[in-house]
């Protein structure tokens, strides 16, 4: 019996350590400044961004993927599919544009180095915290294991915009603990993922939008299954961009002349049905602003376009129809397109929104967020203090062991 419960003692005390250790990591990677940010501000101003001002409605839309996940070298892996079986699977549905983001790791184009576009995603948080981070040079890996505070989310925007070009916040509604007051708050990102799993409505970009951060949408398979015929070709997105090279991808995704889609898993299982359909999905053909008038026109009628505005709120609908158009009101801060088609694809536009073209390029503000100096002391003195505590008891549990 004494025997048992020396073992058992030594065990309690190596899991005790453990989880000293594990609170050690925790309470470290708290470390954040505390910001004043800004009161919600709707758009406003006598001009109207117009994401599609470039459209050339004789040019081909290309059709894209942004965050897809693949096997890579490491012992930690998510998918068991290497980076070339992916790119020829998402090529024969059509796939102009793809791109790896492999958690915390830049992957090779396993084609053309030319194709290159360093884009990996980042987070290791338990909330799931994530972030396409674009065009960075290598992965920044410090992140907040449990980010309670919404400083702590802008925080980490805001440290990996410094070494990027620019920033997706990635699957809103899949973040735990994510409300709305914060995505009326956050800033330091540029693009919105689209139709994160809980809808088509896109609400929680709406609450971003309406308290004045501008930014634009993608819908992405956030692919880990290429084999599975409903996780593979289910949400894409089509550009007006020049090449596949990625000095043309960044200027296309940070111009806004794009649109996100859902697209049903046709055949449900029948990767031939599947196939085929994916070649002739319903598109834009025209998308723009005339003497403060927003239209979309569609190749084939919808069930249903809506013009959605500030609040989420309905501004203008359309049944059965190709088209849709919205003269936008001084009191309008926005308006963007959503259309839903008979076999359940989903068009999604970009917005567009009022500002002053005299004074700023687009409504996109990423002015940083103002640090409370006090606050930030005292929060981060706190952190301190219970790192201390815990490394306190750490070493007293180590004695003991010892003895």
């Amino acid at each position: 019996m004494t025997l048992l419960r020396r073992i058992l003692t030594g065990a309690g005390k190596t899991l005790a350590a453990i989880a000293l250790v594990a609170a050690l990591v925790f309470i470290a990677s708290g470390v954040s400044p505390i910001y004043d940010f800004r009161a919600p501000k709707p758009f406003s101003g006598p001009d109207i961004f117009n994401p599609y001002r470039n459209l050339d409605t004789a040019a081909r839309w290309k059709r894209a993927n942004f965050h897809t996940h693949t096997r890579v070298k490491s012992i930690l892996n998510e998918c068991k599919v290497w980076p070339k079986d992916t790119y020829d699977t998402l090529r024969r549905f059509g796939y102009d544009i793809i791109t790896f983001s492999n958690h915390n790791e830049i992957t090779p184009h396993p084609v053309d180095p030319a194709l290159q576009v360093n884009v990996y995603e980042h987070g290791y948080s338990i909330p799931k915290f994530h972030k396409l981070v674009f065009g960075s040079k290598k992965v920044i890996h410090y992140d907040a294991l449990a980010p309670l505070l919404i400083s702590q989310k802008q925080f980490q925007l805001d440290y990996l915009g410094k070494s990027s070009d620019f920033i997706q916040m990635n699957h809103p509604y899949r973040v735990l603990w994510t409300k709305r007051s914060h995505l009326e708050a956050l800033s330091g990102y540029e693009i919105m993922e689209l139709d994160s799993g809980k809808g088509t409505e896109n609400e929680y970009w709406d609450w971003a939008l309406s308290a004045g951060h501008y930014s634009f949408g993608l819908a992405n398979d956030d692919l880990h299954y290429p084999y599975k015929t409903h996780k593979v070709a289910v949400r894409c997105n089509f550009l007006q961009c020049p090449s596949e090279r990625y000095e043309d991808i960044r200027e296309t995704l940070l111009g806004g002349c794009y649109y996100a889609m859902r697209v049903p898993d046709y055949g449900h299982g029948d990767w031939k049905v599947k196939h085929e359909k994916n070649a002739h999905l319903p598109y834009v053909r025209d998308i723009g602003l005339k003497d403060g008038t927003v239209y979309l026109k569609l190749s084939v009628p919808a069930d249903s376009i809506r013009g959605i505005g500030q609040d989420h709120a309905t501004l203008a609908r359309a049944e059965s129809a190709d088209s849709l158009s919205y003269t936008m009101r001084p009191e309008d801060p926005y308006a963007r397109f959503t259309a839903w088609f008979p076999e359940g694809e989903v068009i999604y536009s970009n917005p567009f929104a009022r500002y002053d073209a005299s004074v700023a390029e687009s409504p996109m503000d990423n002015t940083p967020q103002k640090v409370n100096i006090p606050l930030t002391v005292l929060y981060n003195l706190l952190v301190l203090l219970a790192f201390a505590g815990v490394l306190l008891l750490l070493c007293r549990l180590l004695r003991k062991k010892k003895k």
